[in-house]
Parts: structure tokens; C-alpha cells; sequence
């Protein structure tokens, strides 16, 4: 067997190989050289560089590299200087190329780069055709072009001869430039490259292929490669449907590309003749769920890599059938694997390790192991150690079974790999679910440690969590601990005290990259001397960097001849078992923080007893400079400790400036879980006090639609569950809406309300209720309507509000909702060429929201999220207040004054809406209530005990008709039958408050008060007009037990004085607060609202939660503003909380108060709705 080189590239970009004949490994001689990955195929590795530069190394050989330039001298004879250089002007260049067509002198020819060297000057070949003349090297014919012959005859009118000159390659052994073919502009950038292809024909001298991907996704292919010229000349673009992430190229034809989405693509119709091929075929990726992060073939194999890094195997890959028939899983965990020579496979361990694949062979090629590459490093004492728990020093290894019999099917749940020859007695509890991982285990025996620091112990997990020492000092009890890991928000891992691994957080994880500076740290600490983790020999605790072994970051096997039966001293199948651990930060940090390892077989764990941990991929958005997206893992960690008691936090992993970050956030810290629109990103925000009060919500972003609820579905389940909450929302739930049109309820205590000790607002937890509304309004009898986009009524039907019940519940409905969305066209007047869209440089944008402050066109307006789909194409919209012309035109004298809808001779500006139709479809615990349109409602608001034979509600219906709904009960929400009240104009909003007191806002800004409203006249007598305040034009109010509050069209507060229930229509209007959108005042004359914006804070979006402070009898218009969840939410409705704090001496108790305490311990009789 012939001697050749297996390459790495660790995590630093230093590259290395070993000989199949030596026993360590062998740096490149170049220093500075930093390779992100390469790419080996027979006597030769190609890279890339960190430069986007493409290198290549050529193996040393005895016959040297040597390519042969020439060029032809041509000349014409005349009868006077006989032949010369002097031609025709039909005639070829004086010096060309064999065909004439090519002007070559001598000084066109230049080197392609510096690994080239000339070996001597130009000289004249004197032979033609093989056989040497006594012409110089002429060779003539009667004309350009013709045959050509060393005989001169009479009518040889021309002749030419052949000029030739060497070049030799001079860089073999070391790793050369690839030039670039366009030397001014910037290299290509590539991030990944493959080689293969020298099988595709028998014939001896053929050459090898280069395929590559840019940062793009776009696929090139290096034309040009020759045995007398390895480099190539040039990239050539192939075509693909979609955007490529990876490739790799086989020996032979057989060519697969990794997408950006996940799934395969397959090349087909490569040959010979064809060496780009022809067409691709699509091939779905191995689990449906997960993405497919690596692949890699050989000559009739396909290995894959999925983001959870488990491996596949492609069976039934052939040449006439490149796409295969169905995928095998493979025990073990994988960061990236190469398929070699005679399709040996290797691979990264996601413990940053380097795996060969034993058994493969043509008749198994899944193969049945994977062993170690154990080659030496340093001096000769010493081996490269594998990082986290696995144990390689002078002794052999054994290989875990696990060939292609034992593996599951790709449809089939896959659990975590386990070991056959394991040396540990731990017990391992299966999961349910593949990302619910359960641990726990009795103690491991204390074993000898070993002198040498660079050799790692195995590490078994012991049985406790992470999160205990996280909350530690939150519980009293607990200060007797010896060990705790201090968290701070954002946080860097210590290397001593948590395992990274990949798996660990699920697929797509950005821990490819490893913390530098923790590895440093590392190292300095075991310089310091033997401490705890280093006996426990946890990954962390040992360094990285050149004196300790590489941590390997790619491998590559194309060049490595090995097979079955190859003895390769670096590689061993006999010893203890070898398996690439998966610690989570739970299990790592628990070992890590136990007492010393003599006394831990002695004292049992007593902090938790099970952990459970559900991990995966998010996108995150790094609201920080430079603000971007950035793939993050996500693992939520759950502990049940000895008294039943439990613990969870979110954790988020990222990576910055190759240092090894994180986030977490305690559970019972969460305040709300807001989907939220971002970017056409599934997207989500979590909130807590703190993040609240910054406006800065965590937010992050799933893959699809399903992982999102998925995400959330779980995490409100563990708030609800940590907040002992189990049932639907209550009937004094503070209800409220986002724009987008998600649900969100609050239950109250006794503290929201209280006049000292006032619960924070910020510290409220709002949970999502299934379903799709513009606005919803409760009272505290349980009767709970909503309002859709487009208008349909809706009924809370009572049944569970979390999404894991609603699937068991008779009362869920599928609702659909349909809204318009508007872009604004403006133009503006000139007296040239009439009105265009060339306005003025302080103009607003010629395509724009309403308020002309934002650029809004046709092409970028999107619906509002992912789960809307457009039902319409754009249109003119000819129904906007202030009316249009026939166009749908609205014009003024200016922006941004109020726009009429006819054209005058002082209006030099107009503009026209355009509005297009989404809808989304869901399923929620609502009923519609048809078949009238509703554009307002408003339910009379009363304390939990009042008794009412039907509840009074109000409403405006789309064309602003006053409505009274007869029939509603508790029994009966819905109702019966609709009461039209008459009025001379269209309504815009209606409000009922505490003893019938009907207020409302005709369309021009007018308000009016009905009177003698009662159980027995629901529907009044007449209207009484009350009038507005001054210069300003009312658009929404809100009535409570005795107090009125309405809201301008300037965002003003306003509050009526004045209410007796003598006189119920006040006496005057006192501006109260600025910066509204929407009120709402309760059956306690509580004041709550949404502010349009925040104060030092212009990022967030507007809609802001606000609760008035100070409220009470002696002082109705409140003191203060107490802001809380901001940041998109619409509507607020809180005529439902009812719950006042017991009017009583003794001090309130410590703690939430019970479910069955949310009921006031006294009636106030002035509330009553009789």
C-alpha cells in the first residue's frame, strides 16, 4: 500500500496531516496559513483560506510538474524581400497560436502565478510532425491556412515555425495561491469546496475535478484542471434552483449539494463530456423536522448530517440511480464526516474529536463502528487526547457497535445512542421524545486520577442540575452549600465548570466555533496545579490550543488510502469503549460542583432527583450593534428537587467573537410570550420585569410555523404550570390585543388594585389565548366578546385557553379574519408636468404609510406575520374618510395637512390609498355571533356578585348603527337578537358603564349620552348631546362605576367632571395625560390604557400597557403612569377585574393569593347593576 496523507484543520485554522506510515501529526509549514476547511483527492489538498482565497498543496513527486508554452512564428513571401514578417492584411498575426487566430508574442506569455518558474528561454523546435528537418523549423504551404510540410517547393508562398518554451511548478509540498482571474477585484467568496472526479474514466492520467460553493449559495466548478496544470484556469457558474450551503463530489459522478432549507440536492448527467452535468433532483432531507447540515460521497455512498447531528446513511446510491432509496440512521453524533478512499468515512465528533469508521467494506458499507484517530502529538510520549469524557493514551481503543442492522428507520423516533461495552453502571432513562433528554443515576466510584493533565478522564453524568446552583441563593435554606456556579444575564461559561457540547443544544447549534479565551483560561488554570475538574477530567478543564492537541474543526479523507484490512498504527479496534458523550450544561455543571471525588461514592446527591431538558434551534436578534439575526440553541432545563419543588430556566447559546456566550432567564421570571413581526421571521418575544422596564425583549424566531407554537406552546405551559395555573382565564381577567391580533389575558390580585403596595405593571404575566382578535371586552360575569379585523363578532366559548387542551376541547371553533392592509401613493404638483411622484427633497416618501414617516411600497408591504396569506391583488381604495375623486385621489394644500377629496387651486399635493386583503385561519375557543358586522362593543361592567337577569351590551355596528344585543346571560353569552337604536349619524364608539350610563362619539367627533337606559328600557329614551372639549374632536371613551374618560384624535386624555347621579352627563372635560390610543376604566373606576409610545425609547413599536396610579374615591383622574409590557399591543380591557383588596386592619398575608381568593370579601352596593 502506497504511503498517503489523511488532512485536519482545527479550530484556529492550522492545518495538519498524517502519513499512513507515520504516528503523529504534521504541522504546515507555513505559520501564518489559516485554512477554514479542505479538501484532499489524489496528490493533492485543496483549501480555503480565511482570506476567501483557494489554496492548493501538491504532494511531492519524483516527476515534476512542467508545462510546455509555444507560439508560432508566421511569414509570407515577396519578391522582392523573399519571406518576411510583413503579411497580408488577410492574413494571420506575424506571431499566433497553432490555428492563426490568437495573436501570441513573446511577452503575452506570462506566469500564472508565483508557484511558477521558467526553465529556460524560447528556442526554435526543430522537428515537424515527430521527425526532426534541415529547414530551421520551417515548415510550408502555399497559403494560410493549409497543409503544412518541412519541403520547400516553388509555390510555397508561406511558412511558419514553432517557438517553444517551459514552465515549471515549483510549489509542490506547500500550499500555493490560486490567482485570481480577476486580479483587481475582490477573491470569490467561497465557503466550501470538494474534489473528486479521477475515477469517472479508466483512462490512466486523467484529472480530478473542483467543485465550489460561495457565501451566496451559488455552485462553481474550476475549469481547466490538468496533470500539467493542477490549478486550473478558471470558475465557471452552474446554475441551481436554490441556494446551496455544501457539496461534495465523489471519485467518480456522483455530486450532492446540502440547501440553506435543508433539504438535498443531486446532480445528474455528469461525464466526461459532460463534466458540469446536465439537471438536479431534489431529495428531502433525512427527518422531516430537522435540517440537513453536512453531506458527503464517495463512489456509490452518501453520508449525511442532520442539525442534531445525527448520521445517515443513503442506501441504494448507484450511477444509475444517484438519488438512492431511503436513509439508515447511525448510532453516534457527528459534527462533519468526509468519505474517503475506497468510501472509508471519517468524521468530527461533536466533542471536537477525530472517528474513523470501522467494517466498511463493499458489502457492508455502512460500516459497524466508529474508533478514534489516535495519532501522536508533540513528542513521542504523548497522543492526541479526544476532548469530553473519552480516554486515548498508549492504550488501545474498542469501537461501540453500530452498524446499519441496528439502526431505526429515518420515519422512526430516534433516542439518544447508547453504548453496548459501557464501563459505567449508571442507569439511563429512555425519553418519550427525542428533545426531552431525562437524566439521573446513582454516583459514579472515584478512580484513579491520572498524572498527565493533558490526558482526560471519562466522564460519566452524575444526577443533578445546573439550575439548582443557579437558584441557590434564592432559597435560604440552601446557604449551606459549599458549590455554586454565579450567573450574571449574559454570562461567559467557565471552562472548568460546563461541558459544551452540540448536542446538548440541539441541531444547528453555533458552537462549531470553539471559545478561544476560555481555552487559554484553561490552560493557565491547569498551570496553576491539579484542581477539582481536572481530576473529574471535564472538557473545559483542559486546554486547546497547540501544547495539548488540536481541537479539530474538519477533516478530509479524499487523499487517505486505507480499507478494512489497512493496519494503520493510528487506528485500533481493540480497548474500552470509545464514545462521543453528550453532557448538557445540567449534567456537566452538576458533576462539576459536587465535593471532592473521595467522598462523593460516599454521600449520595440530595439537591434534585431528575432533570429534564427540551433543546433545539432559534434565530435571535441581537439588538445590539451591529443589529442582526444570529442562529442561536435553545435548551429549556428543568429540575425537580427533593421536596417536589421545581426549577426552570431558558437558556440561549450564542457565539461572539469566537467566545462562547449566554443568556438565560428563570421561568417564573417570564412576564409574556408575544408572537411578533419581524422580518417575515416566525418570530417571538419573551419578556421579564427587567427586559420590560428596558424595552428589550428577548426575541427569537423558529424555522417554521410549527416550531414557533411548538416553542411557545411549551414555555406558557411551564409559566402556567410554575404559576400554578390550570384553568381557563377567570372572569376577572384583564383581557388585551396586539396588532397583529393575538390574545392575551392577565389574572388579577388583590395587590393590582390596592391603594398602597400596587403590584408593578411590568411584573404582570400575560398569557396567550387561542384565537384572532381587533379587540375583546369582558364583565366579571363571565361574558367575554371580541371583535375580528373584518368585523365578525365573536363569543368566548369558555374552554381552556392554552393551545395543549384546546385539542381534547368540544368548544374550539376554527376562526378565520380578514384585514386590509394600506400603502399611501403620493404626488406632488408642478407647473411642467402637472402632478408626479418627483416631490420636493423634505417630502414624504411618493409611496408611504398614512403618517408619511415611513417608506411603504407596493412590493415590501408584507402581511402581518407569516401565517397571513394575501386573498386579494393590490387596488384603489375609494372608501377613506374625507372622500376621493373618481380616481381615488385626496388632495391638500400641503403634507401633512387633512386631505379632501376634490381638487382645489391651492392644493399642490394628493394622494391615493391602495389597500390589499390577507386572511389567516386558526382554531380558538370563539363562536361568531352573525351576522352584523361590528365596529365597537361594550359590555355593562359590574362587581363579581352582582345578579342580573340579562347583561347589557352595546354595540357599533360597520356602518356606525347604535345596537343593543337582548338575551345575554352567563348561561347564554351570545345572546338572542339584535335592538336597533336610532340615530341621526353614523356612531364611531360606544362605551356603557355602572348603572347603565350609555355614552358615545358620533363619527364627526360629537358626544352624546342616552337616557333612561334601565334592565326594563334596555334600549333608553333619546340621545343628549354633551359637548366635546375645546378644539378637539373625540374618538374613543370608556365609562366606568362613576367616572368617564375619552381619548382625542391627538392622543389626549380627557376625564368628565361633574358625574352625580343626578346629573349623569358632568359638568366639563380636564386633560388628564397625553400620548393615548385607547382607555379602559373598570367596575372599580380603575384606569388603564395604551400608550402610543414610550418616552426614550423611539425603537419600540408603538402600544404600550399602562396602569393610572393614585385612583380612588377622593382623587377619580388618578396621580401617575405606571408602564408596563410595550411594544405593538392594540387594545386593553380591564371592565372585567372586579377584585379589590379586603377592606380590613390586619395586614395582608405573604404570597399570591389562592385561585379561590380572587373574589372580593365585600360588595360594594354603589356598583350594582340594577
Amino acid at each position: 500500500m502506497s504511503i498517503t496523507l489523511l488532512w485536519a484543520v482545527d479550530v484556529y485554522g492550522r492545518v495538519y496531516s498524517v502519513s499512513t506510515a507515520g504516528r503523529r501529526w504534521v504541522r504546515s509549514d507555513d505559520a501564518l496559513l489559516e485554512l477554514k476547511r479542505v479538501s484532499a483527492g489524489k496528490d493533492r489538498c485543496w483549501g480555503i483560506g480565511c482570506d476567501h482565497h483557494v489554496y492548493l498543496n501538491m504532494i511531492p513527486h519524483e516527476t515534476p510538474i512542467r508545462y510546455k508554452e509555444e507560439t508560432y512564428e508566421n511569414q509570407r513571401w515577396n519578391p522582392v524581400d523573399g519571406f518576411t514578417d510583413t503579411l497580408l492584411p488577410t492574413d494571420r498575426w506575424p506571431w499566433s497560436d497553432v490555428t492563426g487566430m490568437n495573436p501570441q508574442p513573446f511577452d503575452s506569455f506570462r506566469l500564472p502565478s508565483r508557484s511558477w518558474e521558467w526553465e529556460g528561454d524560447w528556442y526554435v523546435d526543430h522537428s515537424c510532425g515527430g521527425e526532426p528537418t534541415q529547414s530551421g523549423g520551417w515548415e510550408y504551404a502555399v497559403d494560410f491556412p493549409a497543409n503544412f510540410s518541412p519541403d520547400k517547393k516553388w509555390n510555397s508562398c508561406v511558412r511558419r515555425r514553432r517557438w517553444i518554451r517551459y514552465r515549471r511548478y515549483t510549489a509542490q509540498g506547500t500550499w500555493a495561491k490560486i490567482p485570481s482571474a480577476h486580479p483587481g477585484k475582490p477573491p470569490l467568496p467561497l465557503c466550501d469546496i470538494s474534489c473528486g472526479g479521477w475515477e469517472m474514466s479508466d483512462e490512466s492520467g486523467r484529472y480530478p475535478q473542483l467543485w465550489a460553493v460561495s457565501q451566496q449559495g451559488q455552485v462553481w466548478f474550476r475549469d481547466g484542471i490538468h496533470p500539467r496544470v493542477p490549478e486550473g484556469t478558471d470558475w465557471e457558474e452552474v446554475e441551481v434552483p436554490k441556494e446551496v450551503s455544501q457539496l461534495s463530489l465523489g471519485p467518480r459522478d456522483l455530486l450532492w449539494t446540502a440547501l440553506w432549507d435543508g433539504n438535498l440536492l443531486v446532480r445528474a448527467g455528469l461525464s466526461l463530456d459532460s463534466p458540469t452535468g446536465t439537471s438536479w433532483l431534489e431529495v428531502e432531507s433525512p427527518q422531516k423536522e430537522v435540517e440537513t447540515l453536512h453531506v458527503s460521497v464517495g463512489v456509490s455512498v452518501v453520508w449525511v448530517i442532520t442539525k442534531d447531528y445525527k448520521v445517515w446513511f443513503r442506501r441504494g446510491v448507484n450511477s444509475h440511480n444517484p438519488c438512492g432509496s431511503g436513509w439508515i440512521g447511525i448510532v453516534g453524533e457527528m459534527m462533519m464526516l468526509d468519505v474517503g478512499l475506497n468510501d472509508q468515512v471519517w468524521a468530527v465528533g461533536e466533542d471536537r474529536g477525530l472517528y474513523f469508521r470501522i467494517g466498511v467494506t463493499p458489502s457492508e458499507p455502512s460500516g459497524n463502528g466508529w474508533i478514534p484517530v489516535s495519532a501522536e502529538w508533540g513528542s513521542a510520549r504523548d497522543t492526541v487526547a479526544l476532548r469530553d469524557g473519552c480516554e486515548l493514551s498508549r492504550q488501545p481503543a474498542e469501537a461501540f457497535q453500530g452498524s446499519a442492522l441496528n439502526c431505526t428507520n429515518s420515519n422512526s423516533e430516534l433516542g439518544p445512542a447508547q453504548p453496548v461495552n459501557s464501563t459505567s453502571n449508571t442507569p439511563v432513562l429512555e425519553a418519550s421524545d427525542p428533545s426531552v433528554v431525562p437524566l439521573g443515576g446513582a454516583p459514579v466510584a472515584s478512580q484513579e486520577i491520572n498524572d498527565a493533565p493533558a490526558t482526560p478522564q471519562t466522564l460519566i453524568p452524575a444526577s443533578d442540575s445546573f439550575i439548582n446552583s443557579l437558584v441557590s441563593d434564592r432559597d435560604k435554606s440552601s446557604s449551606n452549600q459549599q458549590s455554586s456556579v454565579p450567573l450574571e444575564e449574559e454570562g461567559q461559561f467557565s471552562p472548568a465548570q460546563i461541558v459544551l457540547s452540540p448536542d446538548a443544544f440541539g441541531p444547528g447549534a453555533p458552537w462549531s466555533n470553539v471559545d478561544l479565551e476560555g481555552a487559554e483560561a484553561a490552560r493557565s488554570t491547569l498551570a496553576e496545579g491539579p484542581r477539582l475538574s481536572d481530576g473529574l477530567g471535564l472538557d473545559g478543564a483542559q486546554g486547546v490550543g497547540e501544547e495539548e492537541g488540536p481541537v479539530w474543526a474538519w477533516i478530509s479523507g479524499g487523499g487517505c488510502n486505507v480499507d478494512a484490512a489497512s493496519q494503520v498504527s493510528w487506528l485500533s479496534a481493540t480497548g474500552p469503549l470509545v464514545s462521543s458523550w453528550s453532557l448538557t450544561p445540567v449534567q456537566s455543571s452538576a458533576w462539576s460542583n459536587q465535593e471532592p471525588r473521595e467522598e462523593i461514592s460516599k454521600k449520595p446527591l440530595e439537591r434534585s432527583n431528575s432533570v429534564w431538558v427540551r433543546k433545539g434551534t432559534l434565530r435571535w436578534w441581537r439588538d445590539w450593534k451591529p443589529q442582526r439575526w444570529l442562529d442561536v440553541a435553545a435548551a429549556l432545563e428543568q429540575s425537580t428537587k427533593s421536596d417536589g419543588g421545581k426549577d426552570s430556566i431558558f437558556f440561549i447559546y450564542y457565539t461572539q467573537y469566537d467566545e462562547k456566550k449566554y443568556i438565560h432567564i428563570f421561568i417564573n421570571e417570564i412576564t409574556a410570550l408575544v408572537p411578533v413581526a419581524r422580518d417575515c421571521h416566525y418570530a417571538f418575544a419573551v419578556y421579564t420585569g427587567y427586559r420590560t422596564r428596558q424595552r428589550s425583549p428577548l426575541v427569537l424566531a423558529a424555522q417554521t410555523e410549527k416550531d414557533m407554537n411548538d416553542w411557545l406552546s411549551l414555555l406558557s405551559d411551564v409559566c402556567c404550570e410554575c404559576r400554578g395555573i390550570a384553568t381557563p382565564p377567570s372572569r376577572q381577567a384583564l383581557w388585551s390585543t396586539t396588532s397583529k391580533g393575538d390574545i392575551f389575558a392577565h389574572e388579577p390580585s388583590f395587590s393590582l388594585e390596592a391603594a398602597t403596595h400596587t403590584q408593578s405593571c411590568d411584573l404582570m404575566f400575560w398569557r396567550q389565548v387561542p384565537g384572532h382578535m381587533r379587540c375583546v371586552e369582558a364583565n366579571s360575569l363571565g361574558v367575554v366578546w371580541g371583535i375580528g379585523w373584518d368585523g365578525t363578532a365573536w363569543v368566548y366559548s369558555g374552554h381552556p385557553g392554552r393551545q395543549a387542551d384546546l385539542e381534547d376541547a368540544g368548544g374550539v371553533h376554527q376562526q378565520s379574519d380578514i384585514r386590509s392592509m394600506h400603502v399611501y401613493e403620493n404626488q406632488r404638483w408642478n407647473p411642467m408636468t402637472g402632478y408626479t411622484d418627483r416631490g420636493l427633497p423634505t417630502d414624504r416618501p411618493m409611496w408611504s404609510d398614512e403618517s408619511g414617516l415611513r417608506e411603504c411600497t407596493k412590493g415590501n408591504t408584507q402581511p402581518p406575520s407569516p401565517q397571513w396569506a394575501w386573498v386579494s391583488e393590490w387596488a384603489v381604495d375609494h372608501n377613506v374618510p374625507g372622500g376621493t375623486d373618481k380616481e381615488g385621489w385626496q388632495y391638500a394644500a400641503d403634507f401633512p395637512v387633512t386631505f379632501h377629496g376634490h381638487k382645489t387651486l391651492k392644493d399642490f399635493v394628493r394622494r391615493r390609498r391602495w389597500t390589499r386583503k390577507c386572511q389567516i385561519t386558526l382554531s380558538g375557543p370563539w363562536r361568531p355571533v352573525p351576522p352584523i358586522p361590528l365596529s365597537d362593543v361594550s359590555l355593562m361592567p359590574c362587581l363579581a356578585h352582582s345578579s342580573m337577569e340579562q347583561v347589557p351590551l352595546w354595540a357599533l355596528s360597520d356602518k356606525g348603527d347604535v345596537l343593543c344585543r337582548l338575551g345575554i346571560t352567563p348561561q347564554n353569552p351570545a345572546g338572542s337578537s339584535w335592538l336597533h337604536v336610532g340615530t341621526d349619524q353614523p356612531f364611531k364608539s360606544i362605551a356603557i358603564g355602572g348603572a347603565n350610563q350609555v355614552w358615545a362619539i358620533a363619527k364627526d367627533g360629537a358626544v352624546f349620552y342616552r337616557g333612561s337606559v334601565s334592565p326594563q328600557n334596555p334600549a333608553g329614551e333619546c340621545w343628549y348631546h354633551i359637548p366635546s372639549p375645546s378644539r378637539q374632536t373625540l374618538r374613543q371613551l370608556s365609562v366606568g362605576r362613576t367616572s368617564v374618560f375619552a381619548v382625542d384624535e391627538n392622543g389626549n386624555l380627557w376625564y368628565r367632571q361633574g358625574l352625580t347621579p343626578s346629573y349623569p352627563q358632568g359638568s366639563a372635560w380636564e386633560l388628564i395625560s397625553n400620548n393615548v390610543t385607547k382607555v379602559s376604566v373598570g367596575p372599580l373606576d380603575q384606569v388603564w390604557m395604551i400608550a402610543d409610545a414610550m418616552a426614550g425609547f423611539p425603537a419600540e413599536a408603538p402600544g404600550a400597557v399602562c396602569h393610572r396610579l393614585g385612583v380612588g374615591p377622593m382623587q377619580p383622574k388618578g396621580q401617575r403612569w405606571d408602564y408596563g409590557i410595550g411594544g405593538g399591543w392594540e387594545h386593553i380591557s380591564v371592565r372585567a377585574n372586579s377584585v379589590e383588596a379586603p377592606r380590613t386592619q390586619q395586614a395582608p398575608a405573604a404570597g399570591p393569593p389562592s385561585p379561590r381568593s380572587l373574589l372580593p370579601s365585600r360588595v360594594n352596593g354603589a356598583a350594582a347593576s340594577v
